[in-house]
């Protein structure tokens, strides 16, 4: 990994842009100055006196990537119940920066981080706010569950109306950037039933309530169809994975789905792939929940691809561009999926006004890939360099070099 200080103005060129909503043919030059766009340039004219120049070359410049769902706290290849329960703040906090790192080398410069112990991702949140070489992190502290519901070895367990709203006023206090609900049973989490509720239309009210009322967003994971519905119903922001399980197997319910596109409920379409081994209980969900996700997408509700990383060894923290391609294949057209990983995605995590696109005023977080990823989307694997607020992070050895005019 290349890294250099913030220059003070930048240049940098490619053959095309993708801006986070659609593409534009180049050559391009984006223009940065104390770590924001200032300027975006169509014409092949001259870089202004003083900036450094890059030229990548036949290579596509777009919005940093932006994984909505991650988990920095886990290791994909341990035991996740068993790392929380053991391992100790600075084991973790070790762990969470190799994580946080895997991913900007790929070309994540912003993840959400939907589910930690003791506030840990807050804490790097924090260190990398300060100048940290990371990524920007959204974060939600534990996820609010009930006692020995999903995830309950993150230490959010909350039971009634009163100690939902408590657990809401605490994350606010700590400085959550959001609030997360296990409204439903989880896949990962033992004895857990992700096709149960785990908290009534009035607890999720509840929460919503105190949550706006502060300030902050929310989002549920839920797989239940039953769950989804009173999330929607309580005016949740987000539903994570949105599965729709019933007692009879995956079946969506459109008119959920109506209320999700009315109120801009944004659905993180946490990317799961059939492999060998599968229980098949699982397998049976998934050929419907990409079905759903498809139909979802099409009639109107803002889908975020996003990975769930961390949460086993098919999940590394690095694979969002991999899931992007099976996404793409299954529910989107390719420049919809690469909106869905960076404009859509950085509204669904509050911040569309600041990064997710290449426009004057953005952050400078450029992702460059090789080729043109909308005629081919696997061109995300094949990074060329990555800018972080201007800041040079990785860069391909044979790129040619920069200069100075």
């Amino acid at each position: 990994m290349a890294i250099t200080g913030t220059d003070s103005r930048l240049a940098v060129r490619g053959a095309r842009l993708f801006d986070g909503e659609a593409v534009h043919p180049g050559p391009v030059m984006v223009l940065v100055e104390d770590g924001r766009i200032t300027d975006i340039d169509f014409t092949g004219a001259l870089p202004p006196e003083g900036a450094t120049l890059t030229d990548l070359g036949d290579a596509t410049l777009m919005p940093g990537l932006v994984d909505a769902h991650t988990h920095l706290v886990f290791d994909p290849n341990g035991n996740t119940e068993y790392q929380m329960c053991h391992d100790d703040d600075a084991t973790v906090m070790t762990r969470m920066r190799e994580h946080a790192a895997q991913a900007l080398r790929v070309g994540i410069t912003t993840l959400r981080d939907l589910g930690d112990r003791g506030y840990l991702s807050l804490r790097l949140r924090d260190e990398y706010a300060v100048g940290g070489l990371g990524p920007q992190i959204v974060a939600s502290g534990p996820p609010i569950t009930s006692s020995r519901g999903h995830c309950w070895y993150l230490g959010g367990a909350a039971d009634g109306e009163d100690e939902v709203v408590a657990a809401v006023t605490s994350r606010a206090g700590r400085g959550a950037d959001l609030i997360k609900i296990m409204a439903t049973g989880g896949m990962s989490t033992t004895g857990s039933n992700p096709g149960g509720s785990q908290y009534g239309l009035a607890e999720l009210k509840a929460v919503t309530r105190t949550a706006h009322r502060l300030g902050l967003p929310v989002t549920a994971h839920a797989h239940a169809a039953s769950g989804i519905a009173d999330a929607v119903a309580a005016g949740v922001d987000g539903i994570e994975h949105s599965t729709f399980m019933t007692p009879s197997g995956v079946r969506l319910d459109p008119r959920t789905v109506d209320a999700m596109v009315a109120a801009g409920v944004f659905v993180g379409c946490t990317v799961v792939k059939p492999r060998e081994g599968m229980p098949p209980e699982v397998l049976e969900t998934i050929e419907p929940y990409w079905k759903n996700h498809a139909y979802m997408q099409r009639h109107g509700v803002r889908i975020v691809c996003c990975t769930d990383a961390g949460i086993n060894p098919h999940k590394p923290h690095d694979v969002l561009p991999s899931d992007l391609v099976y996404f793409a294949e299954q529910v989107a057209t390719n420049v919809e999926a690469l909106a869905s990983v960076t404009s859509v995605a950085a509204d669904s995590c509050g911040l569309g006004d600041r990064k997710g696109r290449i426009a004057p005023g953005y952050d400078a977080d450029l992702l460059a890939v090789d080729g043109n990823p909308v005629h081919h989307i696997d061109a995300v694997r094949r990074v060329r360099a990555v800018y972080r607020e201007g800041r040079l992070m990785v860069r391909d050895s044979e790129t040619s070099g920069s200069d100075r005019r």
